[in-house]
């Protein structure tokens, strides 16, 4: 890999083993392309030398929880809705924060958009180190939905500039949790495996949805409309922030990561959104809330 990824290695025998991983992903990636079957592209970028293996243990670490830990669930208010804008794209309209980089690290959790009025960064380090329910694990991920439970009880959650991402767990710096920078009243969930739903909610707001994203082409997608290989199980965080049709008439949602701007279309990835599968591409469907101010 070149100096761009700012990788650095143990020692030699380290560094050959990365090489030797980095070569063999590169010859898939070059295969793939000269293939020229997919509306898609694969791509070297800075998680290049891992194994798939290791690259779905460091980057994925949604857990889903299996109770709520309070009642601020409330009914999907856009279920009324009869009409939505044929595209959005919340970047455009000032709702989306900036990409940044979640490291080999899998806090799940916190990497979400949390829209709560003005535009802030919001600390995913403060969810890490004071979110301490049975299914946040700091490094080890979390779930989405525990975190805004997290946010409510604790009347607020710190800016990213006053809690600033570490990429490790710490303990947890009760005076930075105090600052309080937004807060949500609860959430609200999108009905499961309901496209429909999915889309009346991203017209009017980014929502966070869960995917699975453990497959070796999502790992190397660099551009266009992804239509998978991927399947259901669930093993990663995201932000959908707005939805379209590409130039071919293929419509897609348009999803935030966090790996960086090196991964993907500048850090966001293109979903196919007319699939047949009723849980939508990869699952994305199946698991997704929003947070109320």
């Amino acid at each position: 890999m070149d100096g761009r990824y700012g990788r650095v290695y143990q020692d030699s025998a380290e560094k050959e083993r990365r090489f030797k991983i980095f070569t063999e992903n590169v010859g898939f990636i070059e295969s793939f392309n000269r293939a020229g079957t997919q509306s898609y592209k694969l791509g070297i970028n800075q998680i290049a030398d891992l194994t798939n293996e290791e690259f779905k243990a460091s980057r994925n670490g949604y857990k889903m929880s299996s109770r709520l830990r309070s009642s601020t669930v409330t009914p999907f208010r856009y279920e009324n809705v009869s009409a939505v804008p044929s595209s959005m794209d919340w970047r455009k309209k000032g709702a989306v924060t900036a990409i940044m980089d979640q490291g080999q690290y899998a806090a799940t959790e916190g990497i979400t958009q949390l829209t709560t009025g003005e535009l802030i960064s919001l600390s995913e380090q403060e969810l890490v180190d004071c979110d301490r329910s049975s299914k946040d694990a700091g490094c080890e991920g979390g779930y989405m939905e525990d975190a805004f439970d997290f946010i409510v009880h604790n009347k607020g959650i710190a800016a990213e500039t006053t809690y600033p991402y570490a990429a490790t767990q710490g303990t947890c710096n009760t005076q930075k949790e105090a600052s309080h920078a937004a807060k949500i009243t609860g959430y609200e969930k999108v009905p499961a495996n309901s496209k429909a739903a999915l889309l009346k909610a991203m017209a009017n707001q980014p929502v966070s949805v869960s995917i699975d994203a453990s497959g070796y082409e999502f790992q190397f997608y660099v551009t266009g409309v992804f239509p998978g290989v991927c399947g259901t199980e669930l093993d990663h965080g995201v932000t959908a922030v707005g939805y379209g049709t590409s130039d071919a008439g293929t419509k897609y949602w348009l999803v935030k990561n966090s790996w960086g701007t090196t991964w993907g279309e500048e850090g966001y990835i293109r979903m196919q959104r007319d699939t047949d599968a009723k849980t939508g591409l990869c699952g994305i469907v199946m698991d997704a809330s929003y947070p109320t101010a």
